[in-house]
């Protein structure tokens, strides 16, 4: 987070949405606001519920949807609320008018990413448009339009194209508002590809998501060689068996041993998010990559230890590692499994593969 914010040179508002990037929202949030953030995102009033429930009074924006009816409690939980419908708004002056604060808001402005937001084709019509929504936000005398903000498409591609038309876009819409007197005092538009590769889109915040856990944007958008992923996925062995040529392991018998063979199960299944569809191939044992064998079970897996070369017998409780790093004694060298290189087995991006680790797996910060 402190890089972050040296890089940028302005606030960051660090992005803890799905619990985290699927880390832990609590725990990375604190961390976060102890580093330098000043504020912090989620996509939805429950993520937001939870930080507060586990004590965070900083400022929090849901960046997402936040339906009429969910007004009152957000008020209530002194959020910041996207916005760009006058429903929603009309719902926080009338939840604000029971408390004796006003709201904060900032307004959504669609500059192609064609997903939330203010809206319209033509480009002066939508800085027209803006331009009226704020001051119709402005006559709700318990709202703070304290915000304006909007979402890259494209940051973290190699063509930088379509990211700097929305730039400019954004940039007709804030000089519309300022000449007409009505900008609000908190622009921000850059996630973590743009903070790092677009200082023209940094504005008075940028909201960094992925970046902060160490992770990379895209394989077009590394981070700088001295970011380390926070996170490490780690299990245990919870049985050791030897089992004979041509015996079956997991639901269906899809794999059988084509020789006696060392199969060690680990309790951790597709219920923690691990892939049943695609296959997460390897794990870290002993420091050596082993593969994972047979069906992903929802609360097991299964891998094959034959060939792991170990300074004494495999036992139960035996240390493995699914994403991170793990020391290998017969080498005496370090290996790792990035969750770039999971995400590369399972046909997606490190956004999914952390996100998808549900809750029931214990965080442990180290």
């Amino acid at each position: 987070m402190r890089r972050l914010r040296q890089i940028a040179g302005v606030p960051a508002m660090a992005v803890v949405k799905a619990n985290a990037y699927g880390h832990d929202a609590p725990l990375l949030a604190r961390t976060f606001l102890e580093h330098g953030a000043t504020r912090l995102a989620v996509a939805t009033l429950g993520e937001a519920h939870t930080l507060r429930e586990a004590g965070i009074t900083a400022p929090i924006m849901i960046l997402g949807y936040v339906p009429a009816w969910q007004a009152a409690e957000a008020v209530a939980l002194r959020l910041t609320c996207a916005v760009y419908d006058l429903e929603l708004a009309h719902a926080l002056a009338r939840a604000a008018s029971n408390h004796d604060w006003r709201v904060p808001v900032h307004i959504n402005v669609d500059t192609g990413m064609s997903r939330l937001g203010l809206y319209h084709a033509d480009p002066v019509q939508l800085t027209a448009d803006v331009v009226a929504f704020i001051r119709a936000l402005h006559a709700l005398p318990t709202l703070h339009v304290e915000g304006l903000f909007t979402h890259f498409a494209t940051a973290d591609e190699a063509d930088l194209s379509y990211a700097h038309t929305q730039l400019a876009r954004f940039a007709r819409v804030l000089a519309a508002i300022t000449a007409a007197g009505v900008r609000p005092p908190v622009i921000h538009a850059a996630n973590s590809a743009a903070t790092l590769r677009l200082p023209a889109a940094r504005f008075d915040l940028v909201r960094p998501g992925i970046a902060c856990y160490g992770l990379h944007p895209s394989s077009d958008t590394p981070l700088p060689p001295d970011f380390q992923p926070v996170l490490t996925l780690a299990s245990e062995i919870a049985q050791v068996k030897l089992v004979a040529a041509g015996t079956p392991a997991s639901y269906g018998c899809t794999w059988v041993a084509s020789r006696p063979s060392l199969l060690v199960t680990l309790p951790l299944g597709y219920a923690d998010g691990l892939r049943r569809t695609a296959a997460w191939r390897e794990v870290l044992l002993c420091g050596q990559r082993a593969p994972i064998v047979g069906r992903v079970c929802m609360d097991y897996v299964i891998v094959d230890a034959t060939d792991v070369v170990s300074p004494q017998p495999l036992r139960c409780g035996d240390p493995v590692v699914l994403i991170g790093s793990q020391y290998d004694p017969h080498t005496g060298t370090l290996k790792q499994i990035s969750a770039e290189e999971v995400a590369g087995w399972l046909g997606t991006i490190n956004y999914e593969v952390t996100s998808m680790l549900m809750a029931r797996i214990p965080r442990v910060a180290s």
